[in-house]
């Protein structure tokens, strides 16, 4: 009986505890993060002379995540009664009551400070004051813009284009032209990959009175076409890596390739404009992205 007792008290445990991580890894945007990482770790990889110091990857990497993570937490914590009115956010920790506000603002400020912290002493101050704007863009430009203007997409894709400045400002200490190029490539691609979903959720974002250029776009004209704009934009940026001299030239064959797809399944969702073409256009900016830091790394030069 005792035993008994004990194998369910155990898998309550066990339970209790994937739910916390679960909720934990929701609150931090966990997959966010990760492509937060990836981004970072291609800075510092890019910016990085041979041989790489694979110890400083790690610490920049990890500063990052914390402040990624951080700024995460906060966002979750200031918009908690907004994602309540919403479908897509409503089951988060913080609006579903699993977790209290006061610890979603806990982890975010203890994160966001870790990260920055973390950075200044392992790495360099350019770097954490690189993950610092990023936070402070994130928090208090992008999330209350949200309700105020449709240039919230722009804003909120410059925190989400710092991270591999961060990384390249670890491994130089300075922000050259090919840390710049990086910077180009990460905000004109978070456009269309914002655009598809915007449309997708438009009712939601309606709801929470969010202001996107998917408000009133009913037939997905507006959302379409201006994701076709900026993929050819991304298409002619994303070639700078060469042009600096970061990236040998054959990485362009491959650019070109990436973007030439990209543009495609754009001008695809602004043919036919329906929540497929919308989702299509989304997975494809998923998949492109990660390609293309392939690219990058594999033809550096």
């Amino acid at each position: 009986m005792k035993t008994a007792t004990l194998e369910v008290q155990n898998t309550n445990l066990t339970s209790a505890l994937g739910r916390l991580a679960a909720d934990f890894a929701e609150l931090v945007k966990a997959r966010l993060t990760l492509l937060v990482l990836l981004t970072t770790a291609a800075g510092f990889y890019l910016g990085a002379e041979p041989p790489i110091d694979y110890v400083a990857l790690f610490h920049v990497v990890f500063g990052t995540a914390a402040a990624a993570a951080g700024a995460a937490a906060l966002n979750q914590w200031w918009e908690r009664k907004l994602d309540a009115l919403m479908h897509r956010t409503r089951t988060r920790p913080v609006p579903a009551g699993r977790m209290r506000p006061a610890e979603a603002l806990t982890l975010g400020v203890a994160l966001s400070i870790l990260g920055v912290g973390y950075l200044t002493m392992a790495c360099n101050a350019l770097s954490a004051a690189l993950a610092a704007l990023t936070i402070v863009i994130y928090i208090f430009g992008y999330t209350p813009l949200k309700r105020a203007s449709t240039a919230n997409t722009f804003v909120g894709a410059i925190p989400g284009a710092i991270p591999p400045m961060i990384g390249w400002a670890a491994a130089r200490g300075t922000l050259e032209a090919g840390a710049w190029s990086l910077f180009a490539i990460l905000l004109l691609w978070q456009l269309p990959h914002f655009f598809a979903i915007a449309w997708m959720y438009r009712e939601d974002y309606s709801r929470a009175g969010f202001r996107m250029i998917s408000s009133d776009d009913h037939s997905g004209e507006r959302s379409a076409s201006q994701s076709v704009f900026f993929c050819i934009l991304l298409l002619v940026i994303a070639g700078l890596p060469a042009f600096v001299g970061i990236v040998t030239f054959a990485y362009l064959a491959i650019e070109l390739v990436l973007g030439g797809l990209f543009i495609a399944v754009a001008m695809r969702f602004l043919k036919m404009r329906t929540a497929g073409a919308a989702r299509l256009l989304f997975i494809t900016s998923i998949v492109y992205l990660p390609l293309l830091l392939v690219a990058l790394v594999l033809t550096k030069s």
